[in-house]
């Protein structure tokens, strides 16, 4: 059985893991981008300690997504996957060993759970998005980027659960204090997502084996819980459960 749980997704940090169920449960924790002793309190709300987590995986060096990745590793001795972008992106800092450099379409093997990564067009150095498997079902994990491509969509389908960034609605956005230069880097083609793209994306993947969407990655200032579940609403119907992912809270524990 594969199941989910955002630890916590927006601005101020980002967190999801990800867990395979089998004869020796493996547990992926995709970005840190929480303080370490935050972390670790989500962790134990989702019934998890540090030492459960059998490797991390860093999308790009934004703060909100490395976070506390090399402390959480080198503290746990956990191994750390990303793309050699991304390492350069925070400075070529020793990992001690515990560094897999991740790559465009290659698999990565943790036992009861394989990890595919892909990239995606947003302004950092190499960003890497992932779809995850137990062989028998496929979760879809999508935030931080400007625009889809046939790629990124090649990648997500089949997916019988996603994770999709739904950032902004689009005149929440063009009515917001943030400054000019903000405004275009958030609806930019390196940027983020809205909530009319993102539904685009997922009409674009829907298919009956999707059950479920998470909406991530939500703007407090420039989006809205309601807006974003509308936006998947008019995508897909009312046949999809979608859920929000709360900032400090994130989600529940979603089975795929």
């Amino acid at each position: 059985m594969l199941r989910f749980k955002s630890l916590g997704s927006g601005s101020t940090g980002n967190a999801t893991l990800v867990e395979a169920a089998g004869l020796r449960p493996r547990r992926l924790l995709v970005d840190c981008g929480l303080g370490i002793r935050q972390l670790s309190l989500r962790l134990a709300e989702a019934g998890l300690t540090d030492s459960d987590i059998d490797a991390v995986f860093v999308t790009h060096e934004h703060s909100d997504h490395i976070g506390c990745a090399r402390q959480f590793a080198l503290r746990h001795r956990v191994p750390v996957w990303m793309s050699r972008g991304t390492f350069e992106g925070i400075g070529l800092p020793d990992f001690d060993g515990l560094l897999h450099i991740a790559h465009d379409g290659q698999a990565i093997d943790l036992g009861e759970l394989q990890l595919m990564p892909f990239t995606v067009p947003h302004d950092a150095r190499e960003p890497l998005q992932l779809s995850c498997t137990d062989g028998a079902s496929k979760l879809g994990l999508l935030t931080d980027l400007g625009h889809a491509t046939s790629h990124l969509l090649a990648h997500l389908a089949h997916c019988h659960a996603l994770l999709l960034e739904c950032n902004h609605d689009t005149d929440l956005l063009k009515q917001s204090s943030y400054p000019p230069f903000l405004k275009r880097r958030v609806a930019g083609q390196y940027g983020h997502l809205s909530n009319l793209a993102a539904g685009e994306i997922a009409r674009a993947v829907g298919h009956n084996g999707l059950s479920q969407i998470v909406a991530a990655h939500l703007s407090q200032q420039n989006n809205r819980p309601d807006l974003a579940r509308q936006a998947m609403f008019e995508a897909l119907g009312d046949a999809i459960e979608v859920v929000v992912a709360d900032a400090q809270t994130g989600t529940r524990w979603l089975a795929v």
